[in-house]
């Protein structure tokens, strides 16, 4: 089959881009397969393609009239009807392309571990490239309050003075909506501390924004509370995990068993042997961890930890940041090459806000904070990143 965008390119260059802003689609509730999409157009034409808030495809202008037909969930004949009168292309032509992509599309949502430039055969750019208008993610510091007194003395209290209403953390939703960034992390400090949680997660819902959130785990030990979190939109999760605390293997065992994708993180300290415990949490079922160490000695052991974890065939997360702690993945990379201020992602693929509402690049890059989501203009805050 013939490169799905090379041809029929010259024909789009010639047409105005779609209205730029976010659209997105979730599968009903009844489907036997969920997946949600988020498609972000510029002012330009080109868009962010968003998978799951897992996979992100950089789209010119041509792929971004075929992933607006799909987010939007358009029949096949109308698409033909719609792009037939727009770009004066043969009928027939625009059946094929279009059922093309759409599949190829579909084939990536239920295979995630497809590499999407050979897959797809579509131009593209490379992430972090591209002059994009806004990040993918938000992560949500909603308190710097802490549930277990040892973390205190990681935990930056004395950086606010106020933390923002359910209503101002409303606004700031509205707002990463209304500027197509599809993707929040709630975290803290301990963000189930917060008794406005599963209210934050639902107005996240309603606004079609995937969430996560990033705990110690404590609270979601209780079922009642676990289920409202869940009923409310939750999309994903990561514990921060003691692994020499018997319990915490029972909360993890409860949350395992729930539909919800789970990262455990564990932080090496020197001295001891987390093989096990990630052998056990494999036998378990988990899916994903994060890891960091406790002394900047320990580089060699974490990386013999995420070899263990490859064979486990546990993914690695690592751009995630960590509650209360001052050896967090994110905060890692940025120490790793002095020459390199921050890594690919931060303050470009995603951007951190502390409990007042001011932005940072990424969490504990506490000397730029780049404008106050709630009081500042969008743009100049992007133009600060």
């Amino acid at each position: 089959m013939p490169n799905l965008i090379e041809s029929i390119k010259d024909l789009f260059k010639q047409q105005e881009p779609l209205p730029a802003g976010m659209y997105t689609y979730q599968t009903p509730p009844e489907a036997e397969e969920q997946h949600r999409l988020h498609l972000r157009i510029e002012k330009d034409g080109t868009g962010l393609l968003v998978i799951n808030a897992a996979t992100v495809l950089h789209l010119n202008q041509t792929a971004v009239e075929y992933a607006y037909h799909l987010v939007k969930h358009t029949d096949t004949d109308t698409v033909i009807s719609e792009v037939a009168k727009r770009y004066k292309i043969d009928r027939e032509h625009i059946r094929q392309d279009f059922e093309g992509f759409l599949d190829r599309i579909l084939t990536l949502i239920a295979t995630p571990d497809l590499d999407p430039v050979t897959y797809l055969d579509i131009e593209r750019q490379e992430p972090y490239t591209a002059d994009i208008s806004a990040p993918y993610r938000l992560d949500c510091a909603i308190t710097y309050q802490v549930s277990d007194e040892s973390h205190r003395e990681h935990a930056p209290l004395d950086r606010v003075d106020r933390e923002l209403t359910t209503e101002e953390w409303f606004n700031i939703f509205q707002k990463a909506f209304d500027h197509g960034i599809p993707h929040l992390l709630f975290t803290g400090g301990e963000p189930t501390l917060r008794e406005d949680l599963p209210d934050l997660i639902l107005k996240a819902e309603e606004l079609g924004l995937v969430t996560g959130l990033l705990t110690d785990g404590l609270k979601i030990n209780d079922d009642a509370y676990r289920s409202k979190l869940l009923m409310n939109g939750l999309d994903h999760l990561m514990i921060v995990f003691d692994p020499e605390n018997p319990m915490e293997w029972e909360i993890l065992e409860k949350v395992l068993a729930e539909d919800l994708h789970t990262t455990v993180h564990l932080t090496l300290r020197k001295g001891e042997d987390l093989h096990p415990h990630l052998q056990r949490m494999a036998d378990m079922g988990a899916q994903a961890i994060s890891l960091s160490e406790a002394n900047r000695d320990l580089t060699k052991e974490l990386q013999d930890l995420r070899d263990f974890a490859a064979v486990l065939q546990l993914d690695l997360v690592w751009d995630m940041p960590v509650p209360y702690s001052q050896n967090n993945p994110v905060s890692l990379e940025l120490e790793k090459d002095p020459q390199q201020d921050v890594p690919e992602g931060a303050g470009k693929a995603w951007l951190y806000i502390e409990p007042d509402g001011d932005v940072l690049p990424a969490q504990g890059m506490y000397d730029r904070i780049l404008g106050n989501m709630l009081r500042d203009p969008w743009e100049k805050i992007w133009e600060n990143h």
